[in-house]
């Protein structure tokens, strides 16, 4: 009776892993479960949008907590049946196994989706304004709950590993291009020039660089002396090629992401049919010899 009971269990979660785990599923697309944490977690970003509104009337308002206060209980109760049923995976079987899953990326993900908020709610509910909002933003964890399911930030994830070293040294560039741009408008038109204040010093003079080479010009703070002009001419048209190098090489690092994935389906789909053919070969060999 008690193996009987012990079988029965791990047929659940067996089945519970298939639900819950994507690498597990023989079909494509969500399974119904994971489908309906998805729309728990949009559902909640709508809700955080919502709570913001100063129009919203009380009534509207304690939905919307009562609903939160829903999407954190069923959001721990998934992270405890994921805890569960990830024994399924052999690395994560047994107690050190499910230690190192709880610090895995999406397991630490689910828990700061939920955990906060509901140690607030438990131990102190009549916090500050501030805590309430900061326990908000900490909602935007739950985004890491959905990238597991959808292909698309799987692929943006490999296409930054991919393209990691020649984007940092984009930044690096970047980076330099604004310190230098600082330090030659601090001399012009800080030190020297019109003594303008809001190039007064290097620190100040850093928004404007970082302004003017990521092409959004506000307009607050310009230089008004020829020279200082002729500086931020050509720092200007240096930020052109600043912003169009990163996004140059994302691009090229996900068109080769988005090649080698395809390739890697039709080599898969091919040998499915070579193995097809060499199964459907053998059997007509062994036709011949069964009739003889």
């Amino acid at each position: 009776m008690a193996v009987q009971q012990i079988m029965t269990q791990m047929g659940l979660r067996h089945r519970l892993y298939r639900q819950m785990e994507p690498q597990a599923r023989d079909k494509p697309g969500l399974s119904p479960f994971n489908l309906f944490i998805v729309i728990l977690v949009l559902l909640s970003f709508l809700a955080l949008a919502l709570e913001t509104e100063p129009t919203m009337s009380d009534t509207w308002m304690e939905a919307i907590k009562v609903f939160n206060i829903a999407i954190i209980i069923i959001f721990g109760l998934e992270y405890l049946l994921r805890l569960w049923a990830a024994g399924e995976d052999p690395q994560y079987k047994g107690f050190r196994g499910r230690l190192r899953y709880i610090f895995t990326g999406y397991a630490m993900a689910d828990l700061v989706a939920f955990l906060p908020e509901l140690l607030w709610i438990l131990f102190a509910p009549d916090s500050s304004q501030q805590v309430v909002m900061v326990l908000r933003v900490l909602r935007l964890a739950r985004l890491a709950k959905i990238s597991r399911f959808i292909p698309a930030f799987d692929v943006l994830g490999a296409t930054v590993r991919r393209s990691g070293q020649q984007l940092f040294t984009t930044l690096a560039m970047a980076l330099a291009l604004v310190y230098v741009s600082a330090v030659a408008l601090y001399f012009i038109e800080g030190v020297g020039g019109q003594h303008q204040e809001s190039f007064a010093s290097i620190p100040r003079a850093i928004w404007w660089a970082i302004a003017t080479l990521t092409t959004v010009g506000y307009g607050d703070v310009y230089p008004v002396t020829p020279l200082g002009r002729f500086f931020a001419s050509v720092i200007a048209i240096a930020g052109i090629g600043v912003v169009a190098l990163p996004a140059g090489v994302f691009a090229s690092a996900f068109s080769d992401e988005l090649r080698e994935r395809e390739n890697a389906k039709l080599e898969e789909r091919n040998q499915e049919l070579e193995a097809e053919v060499d199964e459907y070969e053998a059997r007509e060999a062994a036709a011949p010899e069964s009739q003889a």
